[in-house]
């Protein structure tokens, strides 16, 4: 995998543990090792101003996810095919430490474990995984939990 991380928000993220998720989730997900993903860390205004342009909401969001070609695990849409999906240029997972900081609050947990369920969720974006209709929430958040799940016991085992 080709992962390239680019932290623009004056937040100190730790960038080879983002890079280590990703490569993690990408191989759990049968996506070609040479694939290629960028991860972006903005602040809230850089963050508020692509939530506006993009998605039409003001005010920043946690993460942003913007698919470059079309891409599935195993080829094609998912499960139609075997084997790894073509090398692509994936696109861009688009992160904000700042809101990630406030939710991971919320929920009771570490900012580093927010932005790793919200690395983790971008990342399912750019494979096509979405969560508008409550069967694919239920698919795409199911899978994000298996995910972070099998990467805490990767962690946990070195």
């Amino acid at each position: 995998m080709s992962i390239e991380i680019n932290n623009e928000s004056g937040v100190g993220v730790d960038e080879e543990r983002l890079v280590a998720l990703s490569t993690h989730v990408l191989a759990e997900m049968g996506i070609n090792p040479l694939a290629e993903l960028s991860l972006v860390v903005v602040d809230e205004d850089a963050m508020a101003e692509l939530h506006e342009k993009w998605m039409g909401e003001p005010g920043p969001t946690d993460v942003l996810a913007f698919p470059m070609d079309e891409l599935r695990p195993g080829g094609g849409a998912r499960g139609e095919a075997e084997g790894p999906a073509d090398p692509a240029l994936l696109g861009d997972v688009v992160l904000c430490p700042q809101v990630a900081a406030r939710q991971a609050e919320e929920a009771g947990h570490s900012a580093q474990d927010e932005i790793e369920l919200l690395c983790t969720h971008g990342i399912l974006h750019l494979l096509g995984y979405d969560h508008a209709e409550p069967d694919e929430h239920k698919e795409m958040f199911g899978l994000q939990a298996r995910l972070l799940e099998a990467w805490r016991e990767v962690r946990s085992s070195r």
